[in-house]
């Protein structure tokens, strides 16, 4: 009788063990049902996730490198970001020197079929005014429209490469992207028309393509990487050419100190806004619904603001 009971209990726990394995199993297939044939993409920052989440839409299964309100120039991967990039379809990335740990995990990376995107590749680039940093040219080549446009062609195109059968969506999301754009840029061309100033003090040397792009100058109190404190000299400097040239506004950015910014403003009676470089939003940012198009009119009604 007890070998009997003892056989029942076995089965019994057999049959459990079984049961609940294919649950898991089935919870697992249906979870990643819909997301099994999409392909894999991955992004080095904010603006480049963006843009990718417009054309991709939900077509791709996509995840940005650099977690929301980190710095990217201050940025590592983790060798846990260097695994899932093995089993990647597209890595897409600005370029210019922006992601400067790009190039050492390439070589590093054994998966032949990634597909690699530059999207700044056939763009003209600035030069670095300061010349005495690390970075060649001017990476934040997104903030004119016209080249952010360009790279979300580049964008597109692989995400075509990649997956032929939804080419016609993702050229759909481009086409619409693009007349966004465009629009963008005029309403930067119309106001920058009526602008009585061109000069913008910022924190941080990121605004080159902006003002190239609609006829301003900026003032920058850090360079390029804005990974140290300016000099005395460089405060003094910055301090009396506001003071000169009636400055009203110093400009900061979000995921950095407005220390500087506010000592600045405070020394020529000024007030002290963000102006938008759009490396990175605070999570709580994105959940709001912030994106690249309305970050950057967020940006325009600063600079009217400012010089107007």
């Amino acid at each position: 009788m007890k070998k009997t009971i003892s056989k029942i209990l076995c089965l019994v726990f057999v049959l459990s063990i079984s049961i609940l394995s294919g649950c898991t199993a089935g919870t697992s297939a249906d979870k990643n049902s819909g997301d099994e044939n999409k392909i894999t993409v991955y992004t080095s920052f904010y603006t480049m996730h963006d843009f990718t989440k417009k054309i991709g839409g939900d077509k791709i299964n996509l995840t940005n490198l650099v977690p929301a309100g980190t710095e990217p120039h201050e940025w590592e991967p983790t060798p846990a970001d260097i695994a899932n990039l093995e089993k990647a379809d597209v890595l897409i990335y600005n370029g210019a020197g922006m992601e400067g740990w790009l190039d050492k995990v390439l070589k590093t990376l054994e998966n032949n079929n990634l597909i690699v995107v530059e999207t700044s590749k056939d763009l003209k680039l600035l030069d670095n005014a300061d010349g005495d940093e690390d970075l060649k040219y001017d990476p934040h080549v997104w903030l004119n429209p016209m080249n952010a446009k360009k790279q979300m062609a580049a964008i597109k195109n692989a995400l075509a490469s990649a997956d032929p059968s939804n080419k016609d969506y993702y050229e759909k999301n481009y086409i619409d992207n693009a007349k966004k754009l465009d629009d963008l840029d005029k309403e930067f061309m119309d106001a920058a028309a009526k602008f009585e100033k061109k000069d913008i003090v910022v924190a941080h040397q990121a605004f080159g393509y902006l003002c190239d792009a609609y006829g301003l100058k900026q003032v920058a109190i850090e360079g390029l990487n804005a990974d140290a404190e300016p000099s005395p000299a460089k405060m003094a400097e910055i301090t009396e050419f506001a003071k000169e040239n009636d400055v009203k506004y110093i400009f900061f950015e979000e995921l950095m100190s407005s220390k500087v910014a506010e000592v600045i403003a405070k020394e020529v009676g000024a007030k002290t806004e963000v102006l938008s470089p759009l490396e990175g939003l605070e999570e709580k940012e994105i959940q709001a619904g912030k994106e690249y198009f309305s970050v950057m009119r967020e940006n325009l009604e600063v600079l009217k603001r400012a010089l107007q």
